[in-house]
């Protein structure tokens, strides 16, 4: 194991010393660091690797194997060395920092405004929106349902804000049931986005899964009592 530390008798481990270098793999990039750096947050885990009596499996070369994003590493291990924060990848990095326990950097990333837009807003606006995820999941077990020998397919969503916009949409949506339409609804929640703001994430996070997807309003069918376009959208998944 790619570790320098004071001569040892034979069979027994090398001394974690602080000042002791140690070579590591972190997902196929290479790093060479002292363990003192790598404890710097004794409370974290990254510190806890190096603390436990069995270290994480070497590579094949003997250097200390980590399995995970090693580009991600190097902005964490600055951090480590010097305090510099990162300024690029932000997200990639607090997810990292949320892996290895690093709360003094997680705490920093989190005032950013790519990581607090993130966390803050969006997430805490959509875990208003009952059932939000298990919509996105539905849209895309229909939307494959329909794709079969073609190139597009789409999904038809009903989005309402208040309880008040849910008892308008009440007609047409029976209208579309009476014809086995399939309608994947979100709302009403009690948060300040509007409409627009919840289609859009709702893009944003189905595009985050690899699908290229767009979404327009829906016209009036007969039957409907209200505009329509308010409240209805047709999203489309592009296949090929």
């Amino acid at each position: 194991m790619s570790l320098v530390a004071e001569p040892r008798a034979p069979g027994k481990p090398a001394a974690l010393q602080t000042m002791s270098l140690v070579e590591l793999n972190v997902g196929g990039e290479l790093y060479t660091t002292t363990v003192g750096t790598l404890k710097k947050f004794p409370g974290s885990k990254l510190a806890e690797m190096f603390n436990a009596a069995k270290l994480p499996r070497p590579d094949s070369q003997g250097r200390i194997f980590i399995d995970r994003p090693g580009i991600h590493f190097r902005p964490i291990l600055e951090y480590l060395r010097s305090g510099q924060l990162p300024t690029q990848s932000i997200p990639e990095v607090y997810r990292e920092a949320q892996f290895y326990e690093i709360q003094p950097l997680i705490k920093l990333l989190e005032d950013t405004p790519q990581i607090f837009g993130e966390q803050v807003a969006r997430k805490q606006f959509l875990l208003r929106v009952p059932g939000y995820n298990e919509n996105l999941e539905l849209m895309i077990r229909i939307a494959r349902a329909e794709a079969v020998a073609a190139r597009c397919s789409s999904v038809l969503v009903c989005a309402v804000r208040t309880e008040e916009d849910a008892t308008r949409c009440l007609d047409a949506l029976q209208t579309l049931e009476t014809d086995k339409r399939s309608v994947v609804k979100f709302g009403p929640w009690k948060a300040s986005p509007a409409i627009i703001d919840l289609l859009d994430c709702v893009k944003m996070d189905i595009e985050a899964q690899g699908y290229c997807i767009s979404y327009q309003p829906y016209p009036a069918e007969k039957g409907f009592r209200i505009k329509s376009s308010d409240y209805f959208y047709k999203f489309t998944f592009t296949w090929w």
